[in-house]
């Protein structure tokens, strides 16, 4: 027997149609790239990407064709983003921070028909142009007066683009599983894969990232997304403020310090999420500037592990809450977040800080479990290390065009249909997952593994280190022992006696590094992560002063 209730496809469309409706007049902020804040509001860009649905009908695009954006988060870009996907288009999102040679790869890999492209990418893209196989056309996000002189062939200033299209046009109308946005991992280990999202999963994904317990927006909230709509649909956001009807504030091009720190006090932003790196650099400014946040209440911090003495600053210092987010591309992207349950608030508040560090519990549409090489399920004691397996409404089940496929349907998944993450894991007795390193990352040392993000964290918080970074070096003996690599706070020179003691006592004394070193800068890859990669690759040679 079948219920008797109306259908109603979950395809994206309806979440601006939804905001069109019911919050017309809400503001969307953008720090433009030409320099002046602008101001427009949900039913403004509602009714524009009504035209950019036109102006690619126009340009022939057509169900499941890709649309590329080049972009930062502005108005413009959540305008093409919908635009693209309300009439069955797949928005393809390209990550400006790698390198030119993969920007051309995975433009090709998706045959992205038409590139939408922000003034600073302009040059990149003309310096690949003639390795792109499958571009028509290059929309700059701009108005004519600002158009930049370029050899790319086929430009056109977007106002000019959309000028003179209908503000009318169909959304919808396709089934829910339809690809509705296409988004590349940063291929540290090989070639980039794209996780096709369908609307079903983006919309199921988006209400579940916004629940109570994660990122909790209404209408009454100002949102600040500093992670980019490049990096894993900017973590459900540009989906979930239109939904509920938050202001949304978008950065542009400035996500420095300062910069950031504008932004949220004069729009009074009350919720932002971003990356430990930007949320460093903001905190830097407000300790040299002895700046308050006078509206902010919540934090989302992803991307790689929070350090402590981030979490501390935000909570103890400014008093926002810090919420500790993990996920990956491949999960649309929020797998966990770390919010606290009874049994922690019982607890006193050194108790709460360490259970903000782990990365929380699953989401509803997650399941997850941890196991060992073999497959078999590990307890979840909070001791017990495992490659975390996840399953869910909005995880990949296949790479696009079967990248990486582990069967003959093309699917990279093991046998009871779990996704491996790559990452290695505890699980507690209350269900709370904690990141202990990539596979491919962790240190093992005489047959056991030590976790390069734990010494790490801890590390950012020594007096005069600005980042940390903890990679294996061989040894003859163990196999493998931590080598702790600092970059130091300008002005400042911590020594290796100062760094080891500060970490002493705060982790395993078989973890303690057998050398620190300093360099100038710490590599980041595409997505504000540290770059192992490159660490491992520059320290390859080096020699332990022990052996």
């Amino acid at each position: 027997m079948l219920g008797l209730m109306q259908d109603w496809p979950l395809t994206v469309d309806r979440i601006l149609d939804h905001a069109h409706s019911w919050f017309p007049k809400r503001e969307v902020v953008t720090r433009s790239l030409e320099g002046p804040i602008s101001r427009t509001t949900y039913g403004n860009i509602w009714r524009r990407a009504k035209q950019v649905t036109n102006a690619l009908q126009g340009e022939g695009i057509a169900l499941g064709d890709r649309v590329a954006t080049l972009a930062w988060n502005t108005e413009r870009h959540m305008e093409v983003w919908y635009g693209a996907m309300g009439m069955g288009a797949v928005l393809h999102t390209v990550n400006p921070r790698l390198h030119p040679e993969q920007i051309a790869w995975i433009i090709n890999h998706a045959e992205g028909k038409i590139l939408f492209l922000d003034t600073t990418f302009v040059p990149i893209i003309e310096k690949i142009a003639g390795e792109l196989r499958t571009v028509k056309a290059y929309v700059i996000l701009t108005d004519r007066a600002h158009m930049p002189s370029t050899a790319l062939a086929n430009a056109m200033a977007y106002e000019d683009f959309i000028e003179g299209h209908a503000q009318e046009a169909r959304w919808g109308g396709f089934d829910e599983n339809t690809a509705c946005g296409l988004c590349y991992t940063s291929g540290t280990t090989g070639d980039p894969k794209g996780v096709l999202y369908s609307h079903r999963s983006n919309l199921l994904h988006a209400m579940a990232a916004n629940s109570a317990d994660c990122f909790g927006a209404g209408a009454n909230d100002v949102v600040l997304p500093v992670v980019p709509m490049f990096h894993a649909n900017a973590w459900a956001i540009a989906f979930v403020a239109p939904m509920c009807g938050a202001k949304l504030v978008m950065p542009g091009a400035k996500l420095d310090g300062p910069s950031v720190y504008e932004l949220l006090e004069s729009e009074k932003v009350t919720f932002t999420a971003a990356v430990p790196t930007v949320w460093l650099m903001l905190l830097n400014y407000l300790r040299e500037t002895n700046s308050k946040l006078t509206t902010l209440k919540r934090v989302a911090i992803g991307g790689s592990a929070v350090p402590e003495a981030v979490l501390r600053a935000f909570e103890d210092d400014y008093g926002v809450e810090v919420v500790h987010a993990w996920g990956m591309t491949e999960m649309s992207p929020i797998g966990t977040i770390g919010k606290l349950l009874p049994e922690h608030y019982a607890q006193g508040h050194e108790a709460q800080i360490k259970a903000k560090l782990k990365q929380g519990r699953a989401l509803f549409t997650v399941d997850m479990k941890i196991v060992d090489d073999e497959g078999h399920d590990k307890p979840r004691d909070g001791k017990a290390f495992g490659r975390l397996m996840v399953k869910g409404p909005a995880v990949a089940r296949a790479y696009f065009k079967n990248a990486g496929a582990r069967d003959a349907k093309g699917e990279c998944l093991e046998a009871d249909g779990f996704f491996d993450t790559g990452d290695v894991a505890t699980l507690d007795e209350l269900g709370v997952m904690q990141i202990t390193d990539r596979a491919k990352d962790v240190i093992k040392s005489g047959g056991e593994w030590i976790s390069s993000i734990d010494i790490e964290n801890i590390a950012v918080g020594c007096e005069g280190v600005a980042n940390a970074a903890v990679i294996g070096v061989a040894h003859p003996k163990w196999d493998e022992r931590p080598l702790l690599i600092i970059e130091p706070k300008p002005g400042a020179n911590p020594t290796k006696e100062q760094v080891l003691a500060f970490l002493e006592g705060k982790i395993a004394k078989w973890w303690t590094p057998d050398d620190v070193v300093h360099t100038e800068k710490i590599p980041l890859g595409a997505t504000g992560k540290i770059n192992k990669l490159a660490l491992r690759e520059t320290f390859r040679d080096y020699r332990l002063p022990n052996v």
